[in-house]
């Protein structure tokens, strides 16, 4: 090496590394091993030849020649500590030295300058992604997926990804399919192999039964140890049969650009979970392939429905004396021409659990939510209607729907009509194609109920018993009736609300009142934990998205939820999310003692042992607030909300009020 030539990186100062030790130091990204020995310093490769074993964590020991060795922690292979020589006799020739100069006290080590990135498999795949819209990965990246986290820094640092490290990989998992639920464009999620990949599964199934469009990018063991029970070496492909509509290993010989196209596409065209398997050598390949994008690859995906069943929907819809809608989270997209048909109609919406918020509480059709997670005043208009215009419902065992009544189902999913049992018209379109299409041609009977009336009667009763339940104390906490009152009154109209599963949403679909705010839960799947994590994918998207830009961030869990992944509230506190958790902390599994009492069991092993939730907060860098009255809750969620970043208020609730 020509010295003249060389960047000289500095690498730390001799009081950093006493006689006889060794230590790994990084130049640029080359890892050294720089070793301090009979008053000499050398730096050498730190790749030990046997399986790469890091020199800089080993040792400089005397050997049966009574001469010192450095002595590799991985499999006792010795080397010069000067010289970076192997003993006599074996078959390598030694490790690579770097050049090194010592000046004021200063080490530093001799590279060539740093050659033009060579383009590989992974910024092939990683260029594909951006070309389909990708703008965020949640991940973890490790010892299998260095190249492609490399690949996706290269698009990061060029301001084409955003790139967020969370703490778990089932985090990783629940942002993206909430980010997914929130905008339909698919999010990414890093894992190394084995157990990272494995993490995703709880995750890739919420998005899955949801409708989600999520990419899962998985690393895995070399291809040359497939099969034999490496270390972390699972069948990946298998693992994830289930869960992934798309799942495939990235081999040498794959056309690169076009797998992730396929992932991609399957992913937003289908609303499902595509997977990619990246072997470790694999992503690192050269590749001068070109990347691949979206033109040409999507067409239109309105389906409009058949006219005689338009003609009959609009004949059943104008013979009923008090037709109801119920609206659930396939008509999230239509929403606005649902309301406007409600209007024309003079009918109740009331919506399933997954659909709450889809019509404000204070719009004059609003019936609340159905179901058990519901409102009376739902159950009541369901219970006396004599047509349901169901749209965008599964009928999930949850929702309530009353199948004896004469049911109108539209979806555009052909499989959900009629899935758990036969209706009177189904029709297969698009919720919103439906709308436009019928609403020229139904006119409201002249022998309908007021219902809009009766409503607002209901609306006013449903209100006043929610007051009376205020004061209910058993000297154990707040009624979550006060908690979610509280949050009607201060939660921005346009905040995104990520809701757990427990107790605490059971109370939010009772005692909360949208006001046009969107919420996002793992609806079919229920899975507890969703709330934070989600609140990751929700802010991500305020900041990938303008339509989201500036949205407030409220996620609601109970203690039982927010202790699943509670370290990611580090993950917001790094990244500076203006997040606001609402913690109802009861200190058990209230719904799980509640539904043991229901099936005449015993309570058992449902209490939580729990710290300061708020102290918790404080110590992680943001801001915490613990509750104990009622009178404090106003100003506690108040401040919260306002602050400019990570907050948490802890509020202490009766598993019992809910």
């Amino acid at each position: 090496m020509d010295a003249q030539n060389l960047d000289w990186i500095k690498v730390g100062h001799v009081n950093d590394l006493p006689e006889g030790r060794v230590k790994t130091v990084t130049a640029r990204t080359t890892s050294i091993c720089l070793s301090h020995f009979d008053g000499q310093w050398a730096a050498m490769d730190n790749h030990c030849p046997h399986q790469r074993g890091p020199l800089g964590e080993g040792s400089i020991e005397k050997g049966v020649d009574g001469k010192c060795w450095i002595r590799c922690p991985w499999h006792g292979w010795d080397f010069d500590p000067l010289t970076g020589k192997p003993p006599g006799g074996h078959e390598d020739s030694g490790q690579e030295l770097y050049p090194l100069k010592v000046e004021n006290g200063e080490i530093f080590v001799g590279l060539e300058p740093e050659p033009e990135h060579e383009r590989t498999v992974t910024d092939v795949m990683a260029e594909t992604m951006v070309n389909w819209g990708v703008k965020r990965i949640f991940g973890m990246v490790g010892h299998s997926n260095l190249g492609l986290a490399d690949a996706i820094r290269l698009q990061v640092n060029k301001g084409k990804l955003g790139y967020v490290g969370i703490r778990h990989e089932g985090a990783a998992a629940f942002a993206a399919s909430a980010y997914g639920k929130l905008t339909g464009k698919p999010a990414g999620c890093l894992t190394i192999a084995g157990p990272g990949a494995t993490n995703l599964v709880t995750g890739l199934w919420d998005a899955k039964v949801d409708r989600a469009p999520v990419l899962a990018l998985t690393g895995q063991v070399q291809t040359q140890v497939f099969g034999p029970g490496a270390f972390q070496d699972i069948d990946l492909k298998s693992a994830f049969e289930a869960v992934a509509r798309f799942s495939q290993p990235v081999l040498t010989s794959s056309n690169h650009a076009e797998l992730m196209t396929l992932a991609l596409k399957t992913a937003i065209v289908e609303q499902d979970v595509s997977h990619l398997i990246f072997p470790d050598d694999v992503q690192t390949l050269p590749s001068d392939q070109k990347a691949s994008g979206p033109q040409g690859r999507v067409g239109g995906s309105t389906v409009v429905p058949a006219r005689e069943d338009l003609q009959r929907a609009a004949q059943m819809i104008g013979d009923a004396k008090r037709p109801v809608i119920i609206m659930g989270y396939g008509a999230i997209n239509a929403r606005d021409k649902v309301i406007a048909l409600a209007e024309h109609l003079g009918a109740p919406i009331m919506t399933t659990f997954k659909g709450k918020g889809l019509i404000p509480d204070n719009h004059p059709n609003a019936a609340g939510v159905l179901g058990r997670s519901g409102t009376p005043i739902a159950s009541w208009l369901m219970n006396e209607a004599d047509l349901i215009l169901a749209l965008g419902s599964s009928f999930a065992n949850h929702t309530g729907i009353a199948p004896y009544k004469p049911i109108i189902q539209v979806d555009y999913e052909r499989m959900q009509l009629g899935k758990f049992h036969p209706v009177t018209l189904p029709v297969w379109g698009e919720i919103g194609a439906f709308c436009d299409a019928v609403h020229p041609i139904v006119e409201k009977s002249a022998h309908a109920a007021h219902q809009l009336t009766e409503l607002f009667e209901r609306w006013h009763m449903w209100r006043e018993e929610k007051e009376t339940r205020l004061s209910e104390d058993q000297g154990h906490g707040i009624h979550a009736a006060a908690v979610f009152k509280a949050l009607t009154e201060l939660c921005p109209e346009d905040a995104i609300i990520p809701v757990d599963v427990g107790n605490n949403t059971y109370s939010f679909g009772r005692y909360f009142e949208p006001r046009g705010q969107r919420i996002l839960m793992s609806g079919y799947l229920g899975s507890i934990g969703f709330s934070l994590p989600a609140a990751l994918g929700a802010w991500c998207a305020t900041q990938d998205f303008e339509e989201y830009s500036g949205r407030k961030v409220i996620s609601i869990s109970g203690d039982g939820g927010f202790g699943q992944y509670a370290m990611e509230f580090t993950t917001a506190v790094k990244y500076g999310m203006n997040i606001t958790h609402i913690l109802l902390n009861n200190s058990e599994l209230g719904k799980i003692s509640k539904e043991q009492r229901s099936g005449e069991w015993p309570v058992w092993e449902t209490s939580l042992t729990n710290p300061s939730f708020a102290a918790f907060a404080r110590l992680c860098g943001g801001h915490g607030h613990r509750v104990t009255e009622a009178a404090e809750l106003h100003a506690a969620i108040a401040e919260a909300i306002a602050h400019d970043g990570p907050s948490l208020v802890e509020i202490v609730t009766d598993a019992d009020l809910v």
